[in-house]
Parts: structure tokens; sequence; C-alpha cells
């Protein structure tokens, strides 16, 4: 206790939450290694618990070992604990826990959940954090349980198809990208159902909960005049974008490779899913080792851009592939001001995505180049997937995680750390206090290209 309130009192609030989502990897550590966690004769090493709890911790879905042969019951509830504390997130799960006992947020508290959810003011932070813990348990619940009931066909017993859908549900929401079947969802590969009600489950969780708190006050308010924010129209409207263009782009691709020898709606199906999954969830429903190396590509492409910002998934986030293209088409068009659905973008927003796609471009760059000296026998295409695959806290993998050699492991616990905490937030977690500058020199242009 003593040492949080130091962090509380001698960091600032970015360098709080990186503390705060270290001491979370710290407890999921030890929760993986409590006695019964894994199944009988089944040892596991500390680093590969560690990974494990890394993993779960920023949901990303990468492991080193297999979940249904490590693990018992006890162990899978112990991982759906930890994938609940990282899609929730550190302070919205301590703040909920204070409102429960009757605790006052205070202004520092209020500062910590504005920068774990990327939020821009102060103001309403306590609202959303009650806001999504409902939705987020609300969604959770009703997918374990249309799955669960859906799952008694599957398995032997309702217990088993309990364990099954609580799991899926909860794995595809917080897109843990988690199985405990072995096989990801191979198993389902002809079920469409049980893809549907994955892909809804892993777009409500990606989509961010500001959008679904939007979208639920609209659905409560019978005003009509109600009004989107820019950022839900810009979320929802990429989003979107992405997942027609990530089908359109894989089933023409795999038309050719993969897919060749299946109906088309088979076919349609693989690359709706691959296309959402890829986003953030990493969850698949064929061999992703099958794909050609123009999807491996493209898939690493989608799983860098990642999920929505305030989500359980991480990346550069959709806003900031959004904007920076919104910028480079007005640039073209020789107009300084992004304007979009009659608002204007502020100039420092374009700042701050022109920064975290650098820095992750150089992270993925410099993460690369040591995976190609540490793991030799790879491909490079198959070190950039499994790169971004952590970054964006995606979890897709061509088998290439499993065997990686110490440095790599901690190479892509690294990434998944960030992936989670966000470029932003771990940038300035290292900067220190902001200062601003006493005085400006001249200003003199540059000659540019």
């Amino acid at each position: 206790m003593g040492f949080t309130k130091d962090i509380n009192r001698r960091a600032t609030p970015f360098q709080a939450i990186v503390s705060y989502y270290f001491i979370a990897i710290a407890i999921s550590f030890v929760l993986l290694r409590l006695p019964g966690v894994h199944k009988p004769g089944v040892e596991v090493s500390l680093l590969d618990s560690l990974f494990t709890a890394v993993s779960a911790v920023s949901v990303t879905g990468l492991t080193v070992t297999n979940i249904s042969e490590t693990y018992s019951v006890f162990g899978i509830v112990m991982l759906l604990l930890i994938l609940q504390l990282g899609a929730i997130g550190i302070m919205s799960l301590g703040t909920f826990v204070w409102l429960l006992v009757g605790k006052k947020i205070g202004m520092r508290e209020r500062q910590l959940i504005m920068v774990d959810h990327n939020q821009t003011k102060i103001s309403g932070v306590v609202y959303l954090i009650k806001e999504i813990v409902k939705i987020l348990i609300t969604i959770e619940l009703i997918g374990a349980t249309v799955l669960t009931l859906y799952f008694v066909q599957y398995f032997d017993n309702f217990k088993e198809a309990l364990l099954h859908g609580v799991f899926g549900a909860i794995s595809a929401t917080t897109n843990g990208g988690f199985d405990i079947t072995g096989m990801s969802l191979l198993p389902f590969h002809g079920d469409y159902f049980v893809q549907a009600i994955n892909m809804l489950l892993i777009t409500l969780g990606a989509i961010g909960f500001p959008v679904l708190i939007e979208i639920k006050a609209f659905l409560e308010n019978k005003n009509r005049n109600f009004r989107f924010s820019l950022f839900t129209k810009i979320t929802t409207a990429t989003y979107a974008m992405l997942f027609l263009f990530g089908t359109f782009v894989i089933l023409i691709i795999e038309s050719f490779h993969a897919f060749k020898g299946m109906s088309w709606h088979e076919a349609f199906f693989s690359a709706m899913f691959h296309s959402i999954s890829a986003r953030s969830a990493g969850l698949t429903t064929i061999d992703v080792t099958k794909f050609s190396e123009a999807t491996d590509v493209f898939l690493s492409f989608l799983m860098f851009i990642g999920a929505s910002p305030s989500s359980v998934g991480g990346g550069i986030r959709t806003t900031t592939f959004a904007i920076a293209i919104l910028f480079l088409i007005n640039f073209a068009r020789g107009k300084e001001e992004i304007q979009i659905f009659n608002r204007e973008i502020h100039i420092v927003d374009v700042y701050r995505s022109y920064v975290v796609i650098i820095l992750a471009v150089a992270m993925v760059l410099v993460a690369t180049m040591i995976l190609l000296i540490t793991e030799p026998e790879a491909t490079l295409t198959q070190i950039v997937f499994e790169i971004t695959s952590a970054f964006g806290t995606c979890g897709m993998s061509l088998g290439l995680t499993e065997h990686l050699s110490s440095i790599g492991k901690v190479i892509m616990m690294l990434l998944m750390f960030i992936g989670r905490v966000g470029l932003i937030s771990f940038l300035y977690s290292l900067g220190g206090k902001a200062k601003k500058s006493k005085y400006h020199y001249p200003k003199e242009r540059v000659i540019i290209g």
C-alpha cells in the first residue's frame, strides 16, 4: 500500500499507469505459479509463466505453451481473471472496486483513469468507468450464455460446454486470443453461427468503449437531435472500411491459395473472420500457416494498425491511422487543415498521430533486426508477423513464438506491454514531468522534400 502511495505521489500520471501495469503483470505471474494451476506432471519455466502473464494482461494471446494441455480448470479460471484485468484496465477495475466500497475518487485517480483510457479531458471519467464495466460484463454474459447453450451439441456434458462457452465469450470480447480447444476456432470452421457470434464479440471489444457508450446513449435517448462525437464517427467509419477492405484483399489473394477448393461461403466467412480477428483478437478458423506470404504481409499491416483507442486492443489504433491518411489527402490537395464530418481536427492530434506511427515503425524495425539475429532459422515474414501480432496485441502466430529464444521472448513481452499501455503513455512515462519553455527563438523555414 505504501509503495502505491509513493508511486502516486512522485510519478507523473503516465509513469504511474506504466508502473501499475508492471504490478499487474507481477500479480498475474504469481497467480499462474499457484499450486494446481498446471495439469499434473506439467512443468512450466518461470520465463514461460511470465510470458503468459504478460500476454494475458496485455490481452494478446501469444503463448509459448499449449493452454489446453498445460493448464487445469483452476488455471483456466486464473487466466480468465487476468484477461478481465487486462481488458477493463488497471485503473478501471480499481476505480470500480473503490466505488463499490464507497471510496471517494480524488483528482489524482481521475487523472490516472484519463491516461489509462486515452481521454483528453478529466470530466466524466468516473461515469466512463461505470459504463465500461457494465457494458463489458453485459456483453460477456450474453455471449457466454449464447455460446454455452449452443456448445451443448459439441461437448459431452453441460459443464464442459459451460467452460468453453464462458472462456470463448471472454476471450473474444477481450480480444484475448486465448483458446482451450488447442486449435483456436478451427473445429468451428464450418459453423457460421459460432463464427458470427465471435466476430460480433470481437468487434464490440475492439470498436472502443466510448463508441459503445454513445450508442447506448443514442438508443436510450428519445431526442432526435442526438449527435455522435467526431471520435465515434471517425472510429466507426475507419473500423468498417478496414474490415471491408481486409475481407476483399484476403478473399482475392487466398482464392488462389488457402481458399482454393472451398465453397464461396466458406471462403467468404474465412476472409471476413480473419479480417476482423487480425485487428486485435488473434482467433483463427483455419491454419494461418497455409496463407500465402502476400496475405501474411497484409495481416501484419492490419495487426500493426490494431483496434480503436480506449478499447481492449493495441497497435497504433484506428484513429491514428485515419488522421494520418486524412492529413496526406488534404495536404496533397493543398490544404493544411483536416476537415471531416463538418468538424476540424486539432493540429496537436495530427502531430501525435505521426509521432505514434514513426515510433511504432522504428520499434518494429529494431525488434525485427534483433530477432533476425536471435532467431536465425526464422524467415523475415515470420518475424515481422509475430512482432506486429505482439505490438497489435493480436495473438495470431505462424508458429514462431513457441520456438523463440529467451531474448526473443523478452522482446515480444516488451512489445506486448507497450502495445497494451499505448505508445504515447509509454513515451511520456520515459520523459518525466512536462516543462513549458520560458522563451522562444525566432522561427525560420526549412526546405522539405
